[in-house]
């Protein structure tokens, strides 16, 4: 018998979105569980999340489908107990409708309890198909600077990544009623196991970043910043870890910094651990950021970290207990600190503790535990209330191969 856990939530001083938290008070049965995206690639953040969500939910002894158009990470799903349904890419006008059929025809044949939907479109042909279907849909808001992402709202319950998500989700019109908050992890999880591998061999003092290279990530002020930096310190060394559409753009302000023999791009990397454990200090200058996974790899890794402080950074940071807070599109403020700690030893090691600590906050199991909870308060209420009297029942049959397959390219 596996224990689920009925929600409980609070609120903040303020009013903002309520945050789901794990009780084991009552134990309950196990769900199926349908994860739906637009496609599963690599390099996004919301892809991660799903694959660390989909993973640890099943070890918990849920039934659980990942469903979309394409992706990378299918091997890595199916190892751990994942169904995994593919039905191709849907383009053009009729996208919505498509992926609504294609869905529609999944979703009767697997019957899920709970669909998390992690993408507009998804979130949309859901609702739609919910018309037909019966299931609680939960919408989960990624990435609230997204224009469309008001729309995430069509679902029974709305999860935003970070409190400053949820408020500005507010502020767009979704009712805090549906709003709940549950925080990014990455710790412990099948996709990150615990780093053991041999650090990347870096030109010290060595500044890492790891992001996307696009104008968001406020990579411009980091370079400026970083050549003020070098003033003082000349041999230092600045590494971005990660690709991007203005990659070309940035290489050559870096060239123009005057310290393009000391800034290098290594490119996009699945795992950027290898080299966080050669950093001696990790920044993120971005103008927007959600909840961003990298702050917690580089928390795992023990990383003194200087961030912006915007969106969902300042909470993943401990509100500047667990790292260093700058304004956003700040080259001086950057220089300042990156400056402050190469000069100090013993701050960049108090750093690297803080960095650590209470990192079971900051754990897959943690958000998935979270998750579980924000999908029992869509499940019908005779069923929840049964539950509630009776916490275990007879499994439910296990979906056929062959009914997978009909779907279009599944594997069970």
């Amino acid at each position: 018998m596996f224990a689920c856990t009925a929600p409980r939530t609070r609120r903040d001083h303020d009013g903002a979105s309520p945050t789901a938290r794990f009780s084991p008070r009552l134990a309950r049965r196990c769900m199926r569980i349908v994860h739906y995206l637009n496609h599963m690639c690599l390099g996004n953040g919301h892809v991660a999340v799903a694959v660390d969500l989909a993973c640890d939910q099943v070890n918990a002894g849920h039934d659980v489908y990942v469903v979309s158009g394409y992706g990378d990470l299918d091997a890595l799903l199916v190892r751990n107990g994942v169904k995994v349904i593919q039905f191709g890419d849907s383009k053009g006008p009729l996208k919505l409708g498509i992926m609504a059929w294609r869905f529609w025809r999944t979703v009767r044949r697997i019957k899920p309890d709970v669909v998390n939907a992690h993408m507009v479109y998804a979130a949309l042909s859901a609702r739609i198909v919910r018309l037909w279907q019966r299931f609680g849909l939960v919408t989960t808001v990624h990435n609230s600077f997204d224009e469309q992402a008001n729309l995430m709202r069509v679902g029974d319950r709305v999860i935003t990544v970070s409190e400053a998500v949820g408020k500005d989700m507010h502020a767009r019109g979704i009712p805090r009623a549906k709003l709940r908050t549950v925080t990014n992890g990455t710790v412990g999880g099948v996709r990150r196991p615990v780093f053991f591998g041999a650090p990347v061999s870096l030109l010290h003092p060595a500044i890492v970043t790891v992001c996307g290279l696009h104008s968001r990530k406020g990579v411009d002020y980091l370079i400026d910043g970083f050549a003020m930096v070098r003033k003082r310190y000349p041999g230092a060394h600045l590494y971005l870890v990660g690709g991007g559409p203005e990659q070309a753009e940035f290489e050559a302000r870096a060239e123009a910094s005057g310290s393009g023999h000391h800034i290098h791009f290594m490119g996009y990397r699945d795992d950027p651990r290898d080299v966080l454990a050669s950093a001696d200090i990790f920044v993120l200058a971005s103008l927007r950021d959600p909840c961003p996974l990298v702050i917690f790899e580089a928390r795992e890794m023990g990383n003194p970290i200087i961030a912006s402080a915007v969106d969902g950074i300042p909470a993943a940071l401990g509100h500047g207990q667990r790292g260093v807070l700058v304004p956003p599109a700040d080259s001086d403020a950057l220089a300042r600190e990156i400056t402050r700690l190469l000069g100090d030893e013993r701050l960049r090691e108090t750093l690297s503790s803080a960095a650590r600590e209470n990192i079971a906050e900051i754990s897959v199991r943690r958000m998935s535990q979270e998750t579980l909870a924000v999908y029992r308060e869509t499940l019908p209420p005779g069923l929840r209330e049964a539950e509630e009297r009776e916490p275990t029942v007879r499994p439910r049959r296990a979906l056929p191969r062959d009914e997978v397959a009909e779907t279009g390219g599944g594997r069970g």
